[in-house]
Parts: structure tokens; sequence; C-alpha cells
């Protein structure tokens, strides 16, 4: 695997305690990072995450209440307590949640802290997805037609239809990843596709602005990560395709990007750090380009660090957040362009595992809890995860579990690796995208380059895939139970201290009064899920109601969809399979609901 030069673990201006405002295996990257240059580390966590592996690894952690991400990792005076208790002197955002909100930037800084990431005025620039459009134009990157300006209105997603025709793209304007963006086909659409997108970017960005763009008919998704420093310095680093995708979620990311034609990488790193050095950027952050014909064309910038970075780690050997805690602290970039090109070697393949069930091409949120994960291992493999076996994932959160990173000698070679090692990992107790990752690349399309953004939806055939069948319980064992050694955690003032005792070997006994345990959730095939055909539409998954689109007396086909179901941050339409009127409604807004709960009765 290729090798970077080695870099001494001393600081310019030196940092001794930094503080993760994230959670899952970003937070769990970071922590690791941060422990190998001899940097304490400090996790902040939700009541849900209260044992979590990030808050597991941590040196310190602290309690910042609440469960959903608005009551928690989105409460910025409850992070800025812990930030002040703690006695950080830098904090990392990751990506999501406050990664892209400057004023939580200027917030940290403030308080005399660092900020490791780029400038807030860079983040409102480039974070705001039309302003940063209109950097881009600055710097001379062609831009896919659209508004440079927020959308205020439907009409005005109507007016801009009339005049570039459908299909058109609403994306959140400080969001990213896919989170927030809805395709709209036609004007009948406008309205509700608007709607969800905004609720959606609320949701996991704190914002709800938006903007449109035309939507490319078979466009592939190629990207640039560039490095800042403070002293002017900006390089490129590689590029990575991330056209294998579902709901505009990447799904498999690869370094380099391959089959653009000659010269076309160079000059989409050139247009990268042309849009970065416009706003004045450093730290890590990454270029977003729309590839289609031969031509290229400027998407966004997204002012943090990427889901994906570990796949350009793996052929250039440079560690990205050691290169994020570096320029935070004063120091210059540690190679020159020309060192960082001549770095590169191989190919990478990166695989997103998420809690999904990729059932019929469904990929319906999978919540729930991990009874068993086992890594895979070998020449080549890295595995990044935010959770172990015995873990929960929660339907409050993103729902990705861990990456699969694959380093090749050549894009063939880190393919039939990938397959190895995604047919060896072992995930049970919720299901994941791994049957989808593995059609994928078996397909002769995603093997010669024929694949686009909308491949996966569009042309794989997932109809094969079956939901995973849960695992036996354990048979119990005879005899005594032993003493054996158990940790737990406790609170003192909202800090977190671990504690071992040795307790009885025995089950947990409900005692009277006791909540009685959901019932186990079904696997679903479906959006909507109605009993076998039976008048009862059922929720496949656990989640929150958002909106009913329903009313009690109505008529409604098979097919229609009768409640929207807010799960792992994304919105599901649940339908019903059978005609008929609306007996029963029993579920309002903002409920929260377990999988096979019956939301909707139909007679």
């Amino acid at each position: 695997m290729a090798l970077g030069v080695s870099t001494a673990p001393t600081l310019a201006l030196v940092l001794t305690k930094i503080l993760i405002a994230n959670r899952g295996e970003i937070a769990v990257r970071v922590i690791r990072a941060a422990r190998e240059l001899g940097i304490q580390t400090v996790a902040v966590y939700s009541e849900l995450d209260r044992n979590a592996l990030h808050v597991r690894l941590a040196d310190e952690a602290y309690a910042l209440g609440g469960q959903t991400a608005a009551e928690s990792y989105l409460n910025t005076s409850a992070i800025l307590d812990a930030i002040t208790r703690s006695g950080a002197d830098g904090v990392h955002p990751g990506y999501g949640f406050f990664s892209e909100n400057a004023d939580f930037a200027r917030a940290i800084t403030d308080l005399g802290v660092a900020f490791i990431g780029p400038p807030p005025a860079a983040i409102d620039e480039m974070g705001d997805k039309v302003s940063s459009r209109k950097a881009a134009l600055r710097g001379g990157a062609p831009i896919v037609p659209g508004t440079t300006e927020f959308t205020q209105s439907a009409d005005e997603i109507l007016a801009f239809g009339k005049e570039f025709g459908y299909p058109i793209a609403i994306k959140a304007a400080f969001g990213g990843g896919g989170r927030g963006m809805k395709v709209v086909r036609s004007a009948d659409e406008v309205q509700a596709a608007m709607d969800s997108a905004k609720r959606e970017s609320k949701a996991f960005f704190g914002r709800d602005e938006i903007y449109i763009e035309r939507y490319l008919t078979w466009p592939r998704h190629v990207e640039i990560q560039i490095v800042g420093d403070q002293h002017g310095d900006v390089v490129w680093v590689s590029s990575r395709d991330c056209s294998a995708q579902r709901r505009h979620q990447k799904l498999i990311e690869e370094a380099p990007a391959i089959a653009m034609g000659p010269g076309v990488e160079e000059a989409m790193g050139e247009a990268a750090i042309k849009a970065a050095k416009a706003v004045g950027y450093y730290n890590a952050g990454t270029v977003e380009f729309i590839y289609q014909d031969g031509e290229f064309f400027f998407l966004e910038m997204n002012t943090r660090l990427q889901v994906e970075h570990p796949v350009t780690e793996v052929i250039t050997g440079i560690d990205l957040v050691e290169w994020q805690i570096r320029v935070a602290s004063g120091e210059k970039l540690p190679m020159t362009q020309d060192e960082v090109t001549a770095q590169r070697r191989g190919h990478g393949i990166e695989i997103r595992i998420n809690a999904e069930n990729p059932a019929g091409g469904k990929f319906l949120p999978s919540p729930g809890d991990i009874r068993k994960l086992v890594a895979p291992d070998g020449f080549g493999i890295r595995f990044d995860a935010g959770y172990e076996t015995g873990d929960t994932v929660s339907q409050y959160y993103d729902n990705l579990v861990g990456k699969l990173i694959v380093w090749g000698k050549d894009r063939p070679t880190a393919i039939a690796r990938t397959i190895r090692a995604l047919e060896e990992m072992v995930v049970e107790g919720i299901a994941t995208t791994i049957p989808a990752d593995l059609a994928i690349l078996k397909h002769e399309d995603f093997q010669t380059m024929k694949h686009s953004t909308k491949w996966v939806e569009e042309t794989l055939d997932l109809s094969g895939i079956a939901a995973p069948k849960p695992p036996a319980p354990p048979a119990a064992e005879d005899g005594a139970a032993p003493l054996v050694e158990r940790s737990t955690t406790v609170e003192v003032n909202g800090k977190r201290f671990g504690v071992k005792m040795w307790v009885p070997d025995t089950p947990l006994v409900a005692v009277a009064g006791a909540k009685a345990a959901k019932k186990p959730a079904r696997a679903a095939a479906a959006a909507g899920a109605a009993g076998g055909g039976s008048g009862n539409v059922e929720v496949p998954m656990q989640g929150t109601i958002v909106k009913v689109l329903v009313e009690v007396g109505q008529d409604v086909e098979v097919g229609q969809a009768v409640v929207v179901l807010e799960a792992m941050k994304m919105e599901n339409q649940i339908a019903a399979e059978k005609g008929g009127k609306v007996k029963e409604i029993k579920v309002t807004a903002g409920q929260t609901v377990g999988a096979g709960d019956v939301v909707v009765v139909i007679e």
C-alpha cells in the first residue's frame, strides 16, 4: 500500500485537548488521529449515545442531554458549556451537524478556542450553496444552470421549470450529502417537494433555505479534495468518483476518478484551487463537480471533511485529519502540490455500510440493535466504524454504521478485493446496504465506468435482494450463574465516568409496572406495508410521523401515500396496499411509532 511522508507529532501552536462536536464514526476517526499526535480528546453525547463507541474511546465525555439532534448535537449552548468545562483548546466539528455553520465557528473562536475547520467567512460564502456558485463563477468554473439567490416560493420553481424544463433539483442551501434534496419531474410535484426539502434541511442542518438548478440526465459526480493552510497555500490532493448513489446519497466512492479524458482531472483540480482561494479558504474542503460528455460543472463546495475522505488517504498515504489539526495550529502544509501528486499510488474504493434495507431497491432505514459485527481483514483493508457488537443504531441520527476502505494496485484489483471483504463481513440485527453494494461492484456497468448518479435507481436490478433473517436467540446455559465483570456508566454533574463491578451473570427480569417491550421489528420490502393486503397500513420501521396525508372518510387507491414518516433524517412516504375508504387514523404529526405499528385503517 502507498505510504506517506512521516511527520513528527509536534505542532507549531500546540493543541493539548480537542473536543469533537459530533458522534459516530467521524468522532472515532478524529479521536484516533488526535491520540496519535499526543492530544487528549473530549466527547459529547446525547442520552441515547451515553455508551456509544466514540464516548468509550475519548479521554473525557460530557452529556448534552436530549435524544434528537436538535436537543443534543445541535444544542450550541450545551456544546459551548462542555468546551468550557473540559478546558479544550480545539474543536473538531466532524461532518453534518455544525460542521458548516459559521455562527458556531465564530462562537468557538470567540472562546479563544481553535476551530479545526475553515474560517467562518469562507463557511458563510461556500457553505451557502447559492453564494458558493457565485464564488465559483468568480474563479472561472462553469456552473449548472440554476438560481444564485435563495428560492422563496413554489411560484419561482414553477417559473424555472417553465423556462428550463424538468426535472429540477430542489436543494438545501446549507446542506450536503443529499439531505434536503428533492427531484421534481413535473409542476404537480413542486409544492410537496419544496415543503419536504425544507423540513429535511431544517432537521439535519438547522436551516431550511433552498435553491434550485437543472437536474442533468446522466451525470457523474466527481469531486476534488483540497487542503489549504493559513499562509495562503492550497493543494488539491485527489479526485473522487461518487456516482454510485441512491436518494442522491453516496453508496460507493473511489479515488481517483477515471475515464474522463486527458487533462480533465487536472483542470478540475485547478478550478477547485481557484474557487478556494477566491474565498480565502484554509483547512480541508471538497469542491464537487458534475461531469457529463467531456464537460464539468461546479456543483458546490463542502467546507468540511467529507465522509469519503479515507479513500483519498489510502492512495496518498496522507492523514487528512492530521493535516486539519496542523493547519488549525498554524503550520504550513506538509507537502507541495508536486509532492502530493507524486504520492498517489493505485486505486481506492470506499463502501458506506448504512443501516438500510435495500430489498427491492427501497433502501428503507433499519434502526435497531447490532447483535453481531465482524469486520473483514487482510491486505489493503481498512474499516472505520462508529459501532461495535451490542451497540444500537438510533432512528434519530444518520444511518452510517461504518466505512469499508480498500486499496488495490489498480481498479480491477480494488474491486475484487472489495467484493471479497464485503462477502466476509458479518452484520446481524439490522439490515445493511451490503447486498446492494455487492450488486453494484459485480455489475458490468460499474466495472466499465458506464454508470451515473441515476444508475442505481434507474438501471440496477435489486429485486432479488431479500430482507435478512434475524438470528436465533442464544441457548440458555444450565447451572448457577457465576460472577462476571460488568461495566456501566454514571454521570456526575454531566461528566461521564466508567464504573466496573462484579455481578451474577443472570438475565434481567422484568418487574411489575415496567413498560412492556415493543414487538419485534418486521422486515419490510416496500415503503408501505399493509398487513398482507389487509386494511391496516403499518409502518415498516421506527420513526416519527411528519405529516398525515389523508382524512377519515377519504377514498384512497392502492399505492397512495397516507403518511410521511421520518427515520434517520430521511422522509419516507408510507403507502396503502389496499384501496378503499379511510376508517381510522391512529397517529398525529410529531408522534413516534415503532416498526409494525398500524397508522391508518382502510375499509
